[in-house]
């Protein structure tokens, strides 16, 4: 019997070796193909290295792609105009959905295969009412769910994910066991084209722009110092501002139009509702079928989440409404609904 053809993205880390390793003991016939994305100099590293050395490890073919392009237009690109237009990016997100998943399914389809996998702790279910969703990883302290939401029908009709059912430290022994070298390999924190954390420097370069210095405002509009250029600033921050007030203050808005960043104390921070739009369903098949529901929400990845309930206001829009009031709610971040450890769906806040 021919056994089914998969196509599994190998970072050269732990999780995806893993993921490659425990799919060819399930009995598929795995290729392992290495995503560049970036040029060397400006990752800090050649993860196709350590991935062809897995993959010879394990006895599986490995390739490696270039998907610079294609990373460019809809992740780097994206990360600066969303800072520009006074935003929080998640690239993570929008990675996922337009890269790893579908470049990387283009070209599986290319050589064959009609499967994908990845190494993310996360499970596919089939809903009763016939859908496809993600669902919460089997244990929750490495769940990577949220930054699933954006995936399509499609996309996860197509995907395995092997690691979901098990802890950082059993893949670790998995990956061990089976003599691949990268078993005790450090996991990555930064974002993989700004591997120094410089955020700013990279926007200014990547676009030849300078941001400008403006005011720092409170939510009256008074001037309280000035700031070096919104790009530098986030909802929710509170550290490095360089304006000292004599009590604590966070940034409560960017104001791209004016150029000011908006200062406030704790309880301005807080907010009850939360607006999304460019909305993706998963479980649920249409937002609409949610409201006046009692629903389980996050608005970042690593909230804790909370209860709140959802209404239709717009085409493209909801609004959540949070039983207890949230701090730090992000323009630019990912508003995602769970139900019994699924996702419903989710969208962008604004």
């Amino acid at each position: 019997m021919k056994k089914e053809k998969i196509v599994i993205g190998m970072s050269g880390g732990v999780d995806s070796s893993a993921a490659a390793y425990l799919l060819k003991e399930e009995g598929y016939d795995v290729t392992g193909v290495t995503m560049i994305t970036c040029d060397e100099v400006q990752c800090g590293q050649d993860p196709s290295k350590d991935a062809k050395k897995v993959a010879d490890e394990i006895g599986i073919p490995h390739y490696t792609v270039d998907f610079r392009n294609q990373f460019k237009s809809n992740v780097m690109d994206y990360f600066c105009r969303e800072y520009l237009e006074g935003r929080t990016p998640n690239p993570c997100v929008v990675c996922n959905r337009f890269v790893k998943w579908e470049a990387l399914l283009g070209w599986a389809k290319e050589i064959g295969a009609d499967l994908i996998a990845t190494g993310h702790y996360a499970n596919i279910v089939k809903l009763p009412n016939g859908r496809y969703a993600v669902a919460n990883a089997d244990v929750s302290r490495k769940d990577q769910t949220y930054a699933l939401y954006n995936l399509t029908q499609e996309q996860l009709a197509h995907t395995r994910m092997p690691v979901g059912k098990y802890e950082k430290d059993t893949i670790r022994e998995i990956a061990a066991k089976a003599g691949i070298s990268v078993a005790q390999k450090a996991d990555s924190q930064d974002i993989c084209f700004i591997p120094d954390g410089d955020y700013a420097s990279f926007i200014k370069s990547h676009t030849g722009q300078e941001p400008k210095e403006g005011n720092f405002v409170d939510v009256n509009g008074n001037i309280l110092g000035k700031h070096k250029g919104i790009i530098h600033y986030t909802v929710g921050q509170r550290k490095g501002l360089g304006v000292a007030l004599g009590y604590p203050v966070f940034v409560l808005a960017i104001r791209p139009e004016t150029n000011e960043v908006v200062l406030g104390n704790d309880e301005e921070s807080l907010k009850r509702e939360v607006k999304a739009r460019l909305l993706n369903p998963m479980g649920a098949a249409d937002f609409k079928e949610l409201e006046g529901k009692r629903i389980f929400a996050k608005i970042r990845y690593n909230h804790r989440g909370g209860w709140c309930t959802i209404q239709k206001t717009g085409d493209d829009e909801i609004t959540c409404t949070f039983e207890e009031p949230q701090r730090a709610v992000t323009p630019g971040q990912a508003l995602v609904l769970y139900s019994d450890g699924y996702i419903l769906g989710g969208g962008r806040i604004i």
